[in-house]
């Protein structure tokens, strides 16, 4: 059964605007003597019970809610499952939560209104009690999507727009990066072929299985589009010898990767540009695109993969690693603002394997060889980095980035690796290839059992 302090009365109502109905309506009366304070402490009791109210319905783990005004639990007692605990140390997290939904809960944390020992499964208990998410972003959250849609439609990913979105991320600083990121400098999900496996050998793992599905040789002219820090194109032209070139739109990634290459000594066979995928030309034996996709936007998903069949060969092959959102929630999320759109990428949107699927039958000659989804490696992938972010603190502060800066991006780390441990986003390499292709897809042997956590 849900817990709740006999002391604090459960809201049961439909959604949240019934409680603010109900208020509203008892403020027509002829009012007695009241201040505008104890209007407004009225109101933040409202919202309290509201948020209290909704946390009475959850059905899988424990939540426990610290305030002034005492603890209250919910969830199952002794199920074994998740346990979590939140501090409410102003109660306007109450009131934005109510009007602002998820949103309004990663702003208010962004201020300091409240915090969690263990950010991450308080996450993951809300996102294993869906219902109850979903009626927090209903009631009065509802309103004020129209706006944030509106102001996401100014971010779309034309040219110009697609410019300003990626430098608004990745231009922040290569030195923070550096701290955060391993040594490769990959800021993409890595493949741990053990439980021990360090966080560089992961990543070096995704490459070379990148590189073994495409089957590279010295004779292969590779076409990366998102050249990130050159991670990619160093490990393939160094390992099996083929030449590359990759693409960028950062002005801070391109500069970084122009000096890798040369200190690497490979800028014989690897071409650098600062194009944009739209402008790109020639063709190509093999294609790599890591994580670039969610900057593509929803718009030019089928334009996308149209200019990747244009840019192969007739034999040619393709390897795309993308974060995927699962089908049954993708109308949802498209008619959506979420908390990574509004405040870490700018322009982000994240496709479902049906869209994919519907704009790669449709608009080119590409058939799949072989989809691999391996959504539980980023949430380690995620970990690693959120230690390294808490490790280097100092690092990060000296570099001149505030208290804001640094709640904003532990809870972005922790967001994304509840949201892959609870299986809502995912992660997946799908291998590609042209009509005139004979080669033989490279089988999976990443460990499965490395999968559950």
């Amino acid at each position: 059964m849900p817990l709740l302090s006999a002391s604090e009365p459960t809201v049961q109502t439909s959604d949240f605007c019934a409680d603010v109905a109900k208020v509203a309506g008892e403020r027509r009366r002829p009012p007695s003597i009241a201040t505008s304070w104890q209007r407004q402490v009225d109101t933040r009791c409202l919202f309290r019970r509201a948020v209290l109210g909704r946390l009475a319905k959850l059905e899988t783990g424990q939540f426990t809610v610290v305030d002034r005004s005492g603890a209250f639990e919910f969830g199952q007692v002794g199920n074994q499952g998740l346990a979590a605990t939140i501090n409410v140390y102003d109660r306007r997290f109450y009131r934005d939560v109510v009007l602002g939904g998820g949103i309004g809960a990663a702003e208010s944390y962004i201020r300091g209104d409240w915090d969690s020992p263990d950010l991450t499964a308080a996450m993951r208990v809300l996102a294993q009690n869906d219902s109850v998410l979903s009626e927090v972003d209903s009631g009065w959250a509802r309103l004020v999507r129209p706006f944030r849609a509106a102001s996401n439609w100014f971010r779309r990913n034309t040219r110009a727009g697609s410019k300003r979105n990626i430098s608004a991320h990745y231009d922040l600083s290569n030195d923070f990066f550096a701290l955060m990121l391993d040594p490769t400098m990959t800021y993409s999900s890595g493949v741990f072929a053990s439980s021990d496996a360090t966080l560089e050998e992961a990543s070096i793992e995704k490459y070379d299985r990148i590189c073994r599905k495409l089957q590279l040789s010295p004779q292969d002219q590779v076409l990366e589009i998102g050249t990130g820090w050159g991670g990619f194109a160093e490990h393939a032209v160094k390992n099996y010898g083929c030449h590359i070139t990759t693409t960028t739109i950062s002005d801070e990634q391109h500069d970084y990767a122009k000096r890798r290459f040369q200190d690497a000594g490979i800028t014989q066979r690897v071409t650098l540009l600062k194009d944009d995928y739209r402008d790109l030309r020639g063709q190509y034996d093999k294609l790599v695109s890591i994580e670039m996709i969610e900057a593509v936007g929803e718009r030019f998903l089928p334009g996308y993969f149209s200019q990747c069949s244009a840019l192969l060969k007739p034999h040619g092959m393709m390897c795309l690693q993308a974060i995927t959102i699962p089908d049954h929630r993708f109308d949802a999320y498209r008619k959506s603002v979420d908390f990574i759109q509004r405040y870490i990428f700018p322009g982000g949107f994240l496709p479902s394997m049906g869209a994919m699927a519907s704009c790669i039958g449709r608009g080119t000659d590409f058939r799949f060889l072989q989809v691999e989804d391996f959504g539980p490696h980023y949430a380690d992938t995620l970990s690693h980095w959120r230690k390294n972010f808490w490790r280097e603190l100092q690092a990060v502060k000296l570099l001149g980035f505030d208290e804001r800066f640094i709640r904003t991006w532990n809870y972005y780390l922790c967001y994304c690796e509840a949201g892959f441990r609870e299986r809502q986003i995912g992660v997946s390499q799908l291998l590609l290839s042209k009509p005139g292709c004979r080669r033989e897809p490279v089988l999976s042997d990443v460990r499965s059992s490395h999968w559950v956590s």
